[in-house]
Order: structure tokens, then sequence, then C-alpha cells
């Protein structure tokens, strides 16, 4: 059977862990193709809130085989506290059912010090990264220094390459001004997780192609949003890796004929954590409003980091790029029932830049800082949706912003959510 590729198509958080739960349910292999545990991704099932960093969202499913693809960066300590607090809420993680590509590289302590020294030194301009070393671990990767996961099959030689690598960064540290590491103090943990994880190691492309041949179903779970890729996001504000559809493939080591679907996840709203342009950004009581007062897990605060998102009307310019660079298949609609309530909503489908009209984001953050958004206004509904399970049971006035909404993207929406739970979805 072949693929699914699901991404997210704004700047991250806009649901797909709770997506990614729904397709794992009709799926035999679910493989996180990129990102570290900079990803947040929230499932709400058996009353319980899982906030998932590092592991797929289809471990919750006692079926799926879960994989961390070539294209991750894995934190082994924080990967295996995961593990644990998993075990301790009764799921069960065994080698049968988690495989680690001995391609994934390693975030070091020492990736993690120059992360921080590094948005120190940005100062006001710092990106608004989450501090866990993600970016430092790509950059090694691409300057082939970096420290692979299939190091762990032997800790004898990963506890010396990982000292080495941590005195390496010290003198980069000391001559940032950031705080220089212990390396053997630093090591102790990662050594010890390695010797744990040494059985989940595997050619995870080998894997995945195997599974494919034999009929088996993948789902391909990105992390972050296209918004945040490091050549189609708005550059310098970005993440260090693909979370797109074409970095699913180079992030799992399998080919483009095996996908007949791609799912793009977007919020009935716009938000977004950290720095760079936000057109449709919104302040005072709306935006509050839209973010809710982080008492409900579902609130806009970041997974992650806990830091309040920026929220704002919903920016289908945007989409409508983020769409045609993935090739979406479909969209889900998330968080469709916070927009209850409102009298009018508005839909950015248009910018205007320097008096120019255009339908695409403006190649340029200077540009897109620049932009301002041309608003169609909808009638808003007063309706609770939480209870909805049928597409014909939705607001007259709910159905036309989708339609609105798949008509300025010119992908069909399927899909919408009308709570966190993993029962509140509304398919057409």
């Amino acid at each position: 059977m072949p693929a699914t590729i699901l991404v997210g198509l704004q700047w991250g958080d806009e649901g797909k862990g709770r997506v990614a739960d729904w397709l794992a349910a009709e799926s035999d292999v679910v493989a996180r193709s990129s990102g570290g545990d900079n990803a947040g991704h929230t499932v709400y099932a058996n009353d319980i809130v899982f906030k998932l960093h590092q592991m797929p969202s289809g471990i919750l499913h006692q079926r799926v085989t879960c994989v961390l693809g070539n294209g991750v960066v894995l934190n082994p300590v924080n990967l295996l506290r995961e593990m644990e607090e998993l075990i301790a809420n009764g799921v069960e993680v065994t080698p049968e059912r988690v495989v680690i590509s001995t391609r994934a590289h390693i975030i070091t302590p020492a990736h993690i010090a120059l992360d921080k020294a590094s948005e120190q030194a940005r100062g006001g301009g710092a990106i608004g990264t989450t501090l866990r070393g993600i970016g430092p671990a790509y950059m090694d990767k691409t300057g082939r220094r970096g420290l692979r996961a299939g190091l762990m099959a032997d800790p004898e030689a990963f506890a010396d390459a990982l000292y080495q690598h941590i005195e390496a960064a010290n003198v980069t540290l000391a001559a940032e001004g950031g705080e220089t590491l212990d390396p053997h103090a630093s090591a102790t943990a990662y050594v010890d997780a390695a010797a744990r994880l040494k059985p989940f190691l595997k050619d995870t492309s080998l894997y995945i192609n195997s599974r494919l041949k034999t009929g088996g179903r993948v789902l391909c779970e990105g992390a972050q949003g296209t918004m945040l890729d490091i050549d189609h996001g708005d550059y310098p504000f970005v993440t260090s890796s693909s979370p797109t559809a074409g970095g699913a493939l180079t992030g799992l080591g399998f080919g483009p004929l095996q996908v007949d679907r791609v799912v793009g996840v977007a919020k009935a709203f716009s938000t977004r954590v950290g720095s760079g342009p936000m057109p449709t950004e919104l302040e005072g009581e709306l935006a509050a409003r839209l973010r809710g007062t982080g008492e409900n897990f579902w609130d806009e605060f970041g997974t992650t980091t806990g830091r309040p998102r920026r929220c704002g009307w919903l920016d289908t310019v945007l989409l409508r790029y983020t769409t045609q660079v993935n090739g979406c298949t479909e969209l889900v609609l998330t968080k469709l029932d916070v927009l209850s309530g409102f009298e009018a909503l508005k839909i950015a489908y248009a910018f205007d830049v320097d008096g120019e009209r255009v339908e695409f984001p403006p190649t340029t953050v200077a540009e897109l800082e620049r932009a301002q958004p041309i608003y169609q206004t909808l009638p808003g509904w007063q309706e609770d949706l939480s209870a909805v399970r049928r597409w014909g049971d939705l607001p007259d006035a709910t159905r036309a912003y989708i339609e609105r909404v798949a008509e300025l993207c010119q992908t069909p929406i399927r899909t919408v959510s009308v709570g966190p739970e993993r029962e509140q979805l509304v398919h057409l």
C-alpha cells in the first residue's frame, strides 16, 4: 500500500498531532521525518493528555510501528524520558514497536549550550528558537561534524566521540562568551541513554521500503510547519530542517511514487510563536480571545516552550502558497470551534505590498513585513460546535467559512476539528 504525508501549512502548532493520531488508526507505520524535540504534538486520548516531542503520534495505537527517521535530530536523554512517561501511562514501548534510524543525528549538550549562546548574542534580533539545540545539530550535520545515532550501538565509542565533540564545542562557547561544559559530566546521561536505546536502532530506510513493498500503509508525520521550512519559509525566521512533503521523502528514504495522499493541516485562524513577520496578527481583545487564558491544554500556548502564541485572522495567501509547495490532496481545518461567538470573521485573501496587490507571499522578509492584508468579511456563528459530528449539522455560516477557505486555497477541505478530543472530528 502507498504512503500518506502529513504536513503543517502555517508556522507549526496547527494540530498535526491529533490528525496524525486519527490517520494512524488506518496505518501500519507512523514515521517522523524531520525536527527534534522542539516539536510539541498534543493528543488527548483515554482522558490523558499526551504531549509528544520526539515520539510519533502513532505510538498510542497498539498495532502501529513508530519510526524516527534519518532526517530527525535526536536527544537520547529526552527521548528516553518520553518513553518512560508513555510506559507509565500504559503505552507499550519496545524495539518491536519503535525503530530509530542509525542515520539520525544526535543533539548533544554542546548543541543546547551553543543554541542558547547564539540566541543571547542576537539580542533583540533573536529568532525565537526553542533552545533545544536543533539548529546547531543540523549545522553540524551539514558541516559533516555530527554524531549519528548508529554510534550508540557501541556505547564506549559513542562516549569517546561525544567527549571530543563537547571539547571542540567548548572552544566556540568560550570565544562567544558562553558557559563551557564539563565533558565527562555532560556525557554521562547520554552514554547511559545510548546503552538503553541500542536495541531500537535500525536502517529505517530499508525498513520502510520493506513495509511498503509488503503492503503496509505508512504515515509520514512532520514537525513544525511549511512557513518554518529552511528553504520555503520566511527565512531567517525558520527552523533548520524541511517540514514539507519533499522533506518527508529525504527524511525517511523512500521515493515519491509511493505517495498517494498529502494531507495539509491548518488552523481556522493564524498563530505563530517567536519572531518573524505575521501579516494578519491581531492585538488586544481579539487576539486574547483567540489565544485563550492558558488554563486549558488546547489554548494558544506553546506545547514545548509554554510561550503565548501570536494570534490573527486566517491568512489564505500563505495557505495558497504552502498547499502548492506540498502538493496537498486535501486539507484538515482545526480549532474551528474557537471561532464560535464572533459576529464576523475575516479572511486575508490577498496582500497589498507597496501599492501592488499580490495573491502569493513575497519572497523576502522585508516585503512580507510591509504586506498589508486585504480581507474578506464573512458572517460568524454563535452555535457551540463541540458536539457536532456530522457535516450537515454544522451551521450554514460555518460551512460557508470552510467552503470559502477551500476555494481560496484551491484544495478541498474534507475534515475539520471542533474540539481537542479524538472523536471531535467532522468528516465530509
